[in-house]
């Protein structure tokens, strides 16, 4: 075991489970388990589809939030930059209130007493925020990390999202979600290292789920009853082994040599984390690693400097372009137009005219 000091996690206190992980990595199979072993999902749900059947088992409030949340940072789920957090905070100060009152109210109805599971890959971003509130309404928060191999997580984002994109597309994103995935799993390990918190991979999950729920409810002090292989349960018929449908390995990837490594360190040293969520030795890999994909990303956009700067000056010159024609076609239009009000729209125009024309415009 690790010298670092485990969490308490005060047993006897009713327990928010926040699960999140990387896109495609069983995040929607660990919340379907545990909501079968007894935990809540806060109601309404995200409603099954065609892509997963099964179900997502996620609050629309919490998707819908931690969506428009993310979306005014301008941080992508799987957000490959390294100080995409720090990006986030100040979002995360103006929607305090909001989650609060949300979650208050959900106490207050069917909630009341049951632990409970809040699932969405999106989550680990605004772990401050979660930790602030779910403490100020009495219950205590534990983190659920799912850990799916990045080359089978690229493998199956390309299956999901990438049907019939080309070549150039295709290895762009394969090496995007690697990177997603690294900065992903690298954040989310920081925002919870001092904090009651399992990892579980999905291959554990899918192969013998009630080890790995078993595991679940040690670390994270839950109460529900895991039953022997030899009693039918409901998650026996909900888990099935080929849903792991990607199992891509890194040969079978286009990705730098110098990300594989950090990547393939940091899947190793993440998988030492789930028999102990604090080993001393584990976490001075996923530190190292930090460091050095923080260098790596630096390098990277020094290196593409030239080509990201004259892609921003092609849009320009594309949106001056389209302005022009739309302001002509309004001048045009206005040139018919008699009175006052039509020679003051013109002289606005032709002002707008004049700054597309001008420096920097």
């Amino acid at each position: 075991m690790s010298d670092q000091a485990v969490p308490d996690r005060e047993p006897g206190r009713q327990a928010l489970v926040l699960v999140s992980g990387s896109g495609r990595s069983g995040t929607s199979t660990v919340a379907g388990t545990l909501k079968k072993l007894g935990l809540a999902v806060p109601q309404p749900e995200i409603a099954p589809d065609e892509t997963n059947p099964r179900g997502y088992f996620e609050p629309a409030w919490v998707v819908d939030f931690q969506k428009r949340t993310l979306a005014d940072a301008e941080v992508k789920t799987n957000d490959a930059r390294p100080d995409a957090a720090s990006l986030v905070h100040p979002a995360l100060v103006e929607r305090r209130d909001e989650l609060e009152r949300w979650l208050r109210g959900q106490l207050d109805s069917d909630l009341a007493g049951r632990d409970v599971v809040v699932k969405d890959p999106r989550s680990f971003w605004l772990m401050p925020l979660w930790r602030e509130v779910v403490d100020s309404v009495g219950l205590r928060l534990s983190s659920l990390t799912m850990l799916r191999h990045p080359a089978e997580v690229a493998g199956s984002r390309e299956l999901h999202y990438l049907k019939g994109a080309d070549e150039e597309l295709r290895r762009a994103r394969e090496v995007g979600n690697v990177a997603g995935w690294l900065n992903a799993v690298l954040i989310q390990e920081d925002l919870t290292r001092d904090m009651s918190r399992t990892f579980v991979p999905y291959a554990d999950l899918i192969s013998d789920w009630r080890a790995a729920a078993s595991r679940i409810a040690t670390q994270l002090q839950l109460p529900y009853d895991v039953p022997a292989p030899s009693q039918h349960h409901e998650v026996d018929d909900f888990i099935d082994a080929n849903l792991r449908r990607s199992q891509r390995q890194w040969s079978d990837l286009d990705v730098p040599v110098a990300l594989v490594d950090l990547a393939e360190t940091t899947w190793q040293a993440m998988n030492a984390l789930v028999s102990d969520p604090a080993d001393a030795a584990a976490l001075r890999d996923i530190d190292a690693a930090r460091e050095g994909y923080a260098e790596l990303h630096r390098q990277a956009a020094a290196i593409v400097q030239d080509d990201t700067a004259a892609r921003v000056r092609q849009a320009r010159r594309e949106t001056r372009r389209k302005l022009n024609q739309k302001h002509r076609a309004q001048l045009a239009e206005l040139g018919r137009g008699p009175g006052d009000t039509a020679h003051t729209a013109r002289r606005a125009v032709r002002k707008a005219l004049g700054r597309l024309r001008g420096p920097g415009g």
